[in-house]
């Protein structure tokens, strides 16, 4: 369910509606449950770039006091999700195109590794995980973009475990926000079946332990954002960050 976007013709921001498909669990700390929420809502694109939130409007939908989702404001603010600004209001932060470019460079340079480690280290586990991962994706292909994107997530997180270096995939999570939106923009508006392929031949040189080759696959494979991200700015301009100027490496 949408919860509320900016106005798309115009750009200009809009008020978020309290409409929220999710509730507080009683028995962990609230404001880290409304950063959660928020996160994943911005990234999936149902809180719109240019977004305007109201404190008080969430905190009545999610029955809380204000104080929890005051810090997740300031939390997801300092991850440059939203942007604080006094005297105006608290707004979902556009796009950033150089942020997008930077974690990619990073993302692919340590998966990269990841992928020829979990190589070396294939096993018959592993490749059964990733196959009936693949075979998930497929059956999600006309499924909401969330289902689609939660199972990519976890075909990458089950290839750093198999690299023995889970702890790295929290690590690249922290940076590939704003990469996750575009991801979850192309998700949304681009057909799916190149990103499966692309699984695909990961899949069958991790499998055939062919490190070099599950190297190439994974580095074209996050290279795809790049072919995709201009396409992005053209369909939605309004959802990216001004005068920024889009060299991709």
């Amino acid at each position: 369910m949408k919860i509320a976007e900016a106005d798309s013709n115009s750009g200009k921001p809009g008020k978020a509606p309290p409409v929220f498909d999710a509730t507080i669990a009683p028995d962990r700390p609230a404001a880290a449950q409304m950063v959660a929420i928020l996160h994943e809502a911005i990234l999936r694109g149902d809180l719109a770039p240019g977004l305007r939130l109201s404190e008080q409007e969430i905190a009545a939908a999610m029955r809380l006091s204000r104080q929890p989702v005051r810090e997740a404001f300031i939390r997801l603010a300092g991850d440059g999700l939203l942007e604080i600004r006094p005297q105006r209001g608290t707004f979902v932060t556009r796009i950033s195109v150089r942020e997008v470019i930077a974690s990619r460079f990073v993302r692919e340079a340590v998966e990269a590794d990841l992928v020829r480690r979990a190589a070396e280290a294939a096993d018959p586990a592993l490749a059964a995980d990733l196959d009936e991962l693949l075979q998930l994706q497929k059956g999600a292909m006309d499924a909401d973009p969330s289902r689609f994107m939660h199972l990519d997530e976890s075909f990458h997180r089950r290839l750093a475990e198999a690299a023995g270096r889970a702890q790295v995939w929290n690590y690249i999570q922290m940076l590939k926000s704003q990469m996750d939106r575009v991801r979850f923009l192309v998700a949304a508006d681009m057909p799916r079946e190149a990103l499966l392929a692309q699984h695909r031949r990961i899949i069958e040189a991790v499998v055939a332990r062919d490190a070099e080759g599950a190297e190439q696959a994974m580095r074209e494979h996050l290279r795809q954002i790049s072919l995709d991200l201009p396409k992005m700015i053209a369909a939605h301009p309004h959802f990216f960050e001004h005068g920024e100027e889009l060299e991709i490496g």
